[in-house]
Order: structure tokens, then C-alpha cells, then sequence
């Protein structure tokens, strides 16, 4: 933590003073960069790598998880803009359910980025977040590193959208992470592409084993639909290849333990995998740990594309494309902030005065043993919660919001709430705001979350 004053002794120079700044331009930041511009702030959002999505784009998380009731989607705003963009564009699809989130992930950087650029907003890539300025209470900006050297970014507003929580953390705002029985975080997932894969083929096979998950080129798709997994003693289709690829010395046991793949729309010819899960050294918020997942990842993914090129029809003359570059996260630091959302509020469909967002996307949280691997406990058939502005609010802190899956949540409350949509639909509230309270004149914390709420709806939202 810096304070404002020693910005001078220590010889560092004020880059940018802007409105409002975005730290963190992936799955909550990049529409946060897009809202705060179209509210005609001077909007900079800054970034890790040399693109926009994070989670979505660079850990490779497609297709987006399900947040819809009667195939209608629970959130609006730009989420829905988005996609719909995406699906005009043939590369985003709809799956049976309504999840229009089936997207090609290399489009959705183009898109964000040219969203942003539209709306008016600068970007930064290449450039890390290293600590808080920080004068009384008040959080003044950032000092950030890249290959310019150290640079201090001056805002009027920050939104905090790392996904860690690491300027709220910095800043002194109370966090948690893990799951208090166990003290753990949830398990990493290390993402990858086949390409050269015979879609026709491979949906064909999984018909013949009584697998139905595949979709003939729905709406915006311009490829089958496929999706399926496989889990140790679910009875799932896969598990006597999987066995068998264990017997033959193909895969370990304990490559078995979460497999999931689906095609791509926009992207012929290709699957991508959520997985390989990785179940130890699982803290997102040490560089160590992320280290070796993405080491132990490329030596599990081998075994994959063995295991493929030999067991499924369609994937004998596969090739990996790409391994993620970002480790898939779900579950890290998570703030204390004006309200906690609790897994009672999840399963009990609470309803808040000041929402920013609906869901009902169940429970997830993934083990890390072979004999509990995967919690899922879904609301009630219809019904929804809400997650209130509170929570987007960190204590101790002004001038500060957070949005994504570090929002102010327990472990289990997280699980539910952390997928896309959600995390957008934070992003886009957290933006609007930090404008209303810029034009208003008065702290995030002073504002009144129904008058966000409202302003949403004006701005698309399903909130009513």
C-alpha cells in the first residue's frame, strides 16, 4: 500500500489520471471498460495480457455455463448484446436449453476489444497491477508495471475486476478464500483445442452409445453442437472406453476423474476441453501453484490426445491447437463487502431491493478427491435469485467496486454465481455505478443500489 504523498519521493511518474479505471479486462472488465465509456467517462482499462476476455478468452472457458429459465436468459444489458452479436456473427450458438453462449473464443477478443474501442475507452496491455495509492480512506489509483517500468494510474473511481480481488486485498478490504471446512480452493482446470476432429463422426459415435447431447447446427452455430463428459461411477457412456484406455496404460486413473469437451460454433472441426482438473496446489493467487498447473496441465493434455486419437471416432487425425494460456481459476479471493451473499440466499431464491444480476445456475463446486468430485445442487425448477449491488461494495475502502467471481460471497454462494453472464452483468453494474456516483457527487457506498438497478433496466437489463 502506497500513500498518495510518497508518490513523489519515490520517483514515480503519474502515467494516466482518468474517471474511471478498470484493473483487470477479462470476463467482469471488459464490459466494465465498455459501460463506463458509453456513460461518457474517460474509461482506461488495464491489462495482463495482450487481449481482452480473460477467463472466457485466454483459460479457453467455452461454452458458457446456463442462466436461463423457458430458454430465456436471466440477464440482459450487454451480456445479452454480446452474444447476440456473436450469434449474428455464426460465431456463438444457442444450445436446446437457451444458453446462447456456445462462442468461438479467438472472435470474442476481436469483439471486446472493438466494443471498447467504440464506446471510447483506452486501453493498456502488457501491464501488470503492483500496488494501491492510496490517501486516507479514499483509494487515489494504481502503481502498475510494464515494460515502460513502474507508473502510477490516478482515477476518480477503480473498479477492481482481476478475478482475485487483488486491489481490494491491497487496499486493506477484508477477504476469504477456500472453503472454511477444508481450507482449500476450488480445483484449477487447464483448457485445450483438438482441430482436425470429424465432428460428423464424433457426434455419430456418441449417438451409437446413447449420448443425445449434440444439436444439428442450431441457430448460429455452423457446426453440431456436441457436448459430453465423463465422471468415475456416474454411469455416464464414456466410462468403459475410459476404462479400458486406464487397462491399456493410456490414461491414469485419475484422468478419469473430470472430462468434458464440446464443439465450438464459428469453429469446424475443432473440440475443446474442460479439462485436464488439476486437485492440488490450487491457490490462484500463487504464482508457484499456477506455475505447475500449467506444467502438470501439458503433460495430462498428452494423455488426452493419446487417449482421443485411439478411443473416439472422428479424433484419429486430431492435433492439439493450443493449450490456455490462463489457468483456469474458479474460485480464489473473495471480499467482504456491504453484503454477503450466503448460499441460503442461492437455494432460498432471495430476492434483493438493489439487484444487479439473476440466476440460477446451481451450486458447482468441484472436489478434489476421486470420491467426491463434483457438487451440484440446483435451485428449484423456475426460480431465481438475485445478487444485490451490496455485494459489489467492499468494506474499509472508498472509491472502490469490485466485480467478477471475487464479489462479496461465501464459498458455496460463490460456486453458483461465478459463471459468465454473471460475471459480465457485475462488470456492466459496477460501471454504471461509478458513473451515477461520479454525476452524483457522492461515494460508491453512499449510492442508493435501487437508482442502479433502475438505471440497468433503462439500459437493458432483466431485472424487472
Amino acid at each position: 500500500m502506497l500513500r498518495f504523498e510518497e508518490l513523489k519521493s519515490q520517483s514515480i511518474p503519474v502515467i494516466r489520471e482518468i474517471e474511471i479505471l478498470v484493473v483487470g479486462g477479462g470476463t467482469a472488465g471488459a464490459v466494465a471498460g465498455i459501460a463506463a465509456a458509453r456513460a461518457g467517462k474517460k474509461t482506461l482499462v488495464i491489462e495482463q495480457f495482450g487481449f481482452l476476455g480473460g477467463t472466457q478468452t485466454g483459460a479457453l472457458v467455452t461454452p458458457m455455463m446456463p442462466n436461463q429459465i423457458d430458454q430465456k436468459p436471466l440477464n440482459g444489458g450487454i451480456d445479452y448484446e454480446i452474444n447476440t452479436r456473436l450469434i449474428d456473427r455464426l460465431e456463438s450458438g444457442v444450445w436446446r436449453d437457451g444458453n446462447r453462449g456456445w462462442f468461438n473464443p479467438e472472435y470474442l477478443k476481436l469483439m471486446l476489444e472493438q466494443m471498447n474501442l467504440a464506446a471510447g475507452a483506452e486501453l493498456l496491455y502488457y501491464t501488470f497491477f503492483e500496488d494501491v495509492v492510496i490517501e486516507g480512506q479514499n483509494l487515489r489509483g494504481i502503481v502498475a508495471t510494464n515494460k515502460a517500468g513502474r507508473g502510477a494510474y490516478l482515477a476518480k473511481r477503480i473498479i477492481d475486476c482481476t478475478g482475485d480481488a487483488d486491489v481490494a486485498y491491497r487496499a486493506g478490504v477484508p477477504c476469504e478464500s477456500g472453503d472454511p471446512s477444508t481450507q482449500l480452493n476450488q480445483p484449477f482446470s487447464v483448457r485445450f483445442h483438438l482441430g482436425n476432429v470429424n465432428l460428423r463422426r464424433f457426434a455419430d459415435f456418441l449417438k451409437s452409445l446413447g449420448t443425445h447431447d449434440v444439436m444439428e447446427e442450431s441457430e448460429g452455430s455452423g457446426v453440431p453442437l456436441i457436448h459430453t463428459a465423463m465422471v468415475w461411477g456416474k454411469g455416464w457412456t464414456l466410462e468403459p472406453i475410459f476404462r479400458k484406455a486406464v487397462e491399456d496404460g493410456v490414461l491414469q486413473q485419475s484422468d478419469g476423474n473430470y472430462f468434458q469437451v464440446f464443439s465450438m460454433a464459428g469453429r469446424p472441426g475443432e473440440l475443446a476441453f474442460n479439462c485436464p482438473r488439476i486437485s492440488t496446489n490450487i491457490n490462484g493467487t500463487d504464482p508457484f501453484h499456477l506455475t505447475l498447473a500449467q506444467i502438470k496441465g501439458r503433460e495430462i493434455i498428452q494423455r488426452y490426445l493419446r487417449f482421443c486419437r485411439m478411443y473416439l471416432p472422428g479424433c484419429e487425425e486430431s492435433y492439439l491447437v493450443l493449450t490456455a494460456p490462463m489457468v483456469g481459476v474458479r474460485e480464489s479471493r473473495r471480499i467482504r463487502g456491504e453484503y454477503y451473499l450466503t448460499v441460503d440466499d442461492v437455494l432460498g431464491g432471495k430476492k434483493f431491493p438493489d439487484a444487479i444480476c439473476r440466476n440460477n445456475y446451481p451450486l458447482d463446486i468441484h472436489r478434489d478427491t476421486e470420491k467426491d468430485t463434483l457438487k451440484l445442487v440446483k435451485l428449484p425448477p423456475g426460480e431465481f435469485h438475485e445478487v444485490p449491488y451490496r455485494c459489489l461494495v467492499p468494506l474499509n475502502v472508498e472509491n472502490l467496486l469490485v466485480a467478477g467471481r471475487c464479489l462479496s460471497a461465501s464459498f458455496e454462494a460463490q460456486s453458483s454465481v461465478r459463471i459468465q453472464t454473471n460475471c459480465r452483468a457485475m462488470g456492466e453494474a459496477a460501471a454504471v455505478a461509478a458513473a451515477m456516483s461520479l454525476d452524483r457527487g457522492v461515494t460508491p457506498r453512499a449510492l442508493d443500489g435501487k437508482d442502479v438497478r433502475t438505471q440497468l433496466m433503462q439500459q437493458g437489463a432483466f431485472l424487472s
